[in-house]
């Protein structure tokens, strides 16, 4: 059975609400970045442990937070030992617009995987893109790179629409499935 674990950072609770929904549908291993970028040692081991890392931040000015990008700068002394090769990764991000440069944000975590070595799993859900789509149906922002959400600036981290939370649940056993073929291999 593989072992995933989910790093994130989360400045206002939407984040970490899609970290938790991503965590409980697979059983992954939540490792929370602080306000300050940093992760304790206990989680530093959960993450080498781990045969998927899926990073989570949400989209701040077209990219992840400060914080996150601590985090990534860390994993450095893990790259010169090729630590994280051949490992599965994934990634997500959450913005108050619909678009919001997420793209720019999913395109920097998955170079962020590929630096260390790792397989990066795409969304693999066809976006929900008719005139009778809503917020409500899967995929519903149209995402590839990795799982879009989208919570509006007023609302509150309980307020993310069905949609978004239904296309994390999907991506979460998309992640689990492809990781546990890599693992029993």
């Amino acid at each position: 059975m593989s072992k995933i674990a989910v790093v994130y950072y989360s400045g206002y609770g939407h984040t970490k609400v899609i970290a938790e929904t991503f965590a409980d549908e697979v059983d992954a291993q939540l490792v929370e970045i602080n306000q300050e970028g940093e992760i304790s040692e206990g989680d530093w081991e959960i993450l080498n442990i781990s045969d998927a890392i899926v990073f989570g931040a949400p989209t701040y000015m077209g990219g992840t937070p400060w914080q996150f990008k601590k985090f990534a700068d860390a994993t450095s002394k893990i790259w010169f030992t090729r630590g994280w090769e051949d490992k599965v990764f994934a990634g997500f991000t959450n913005s108050a617009s619909l678009n919001g440069d997420k793209q720019v944000t999913l395109i920097g975590l998955q170079t962020l995987a590929s630096q260390h070595g790792g397989i990066w799993i795409s969304l693999g859900l066809a976006p929900s893109n008719t005139k009778a789509a809503t917020r409500q149906d899967v995929n519903n922002l149209g995402g590839s790179v990795g799982l879009l959400v989208q919570s509006p600036s007023d609302a509150s981290a309980d307020e993310i629409p069905s949609g978004d939370l239904d296309t994390a649940k999907r991506f979460a056993r998309r992640i689990k499935q492809i990781t546990d073929k890599f693992v029993g291999s």
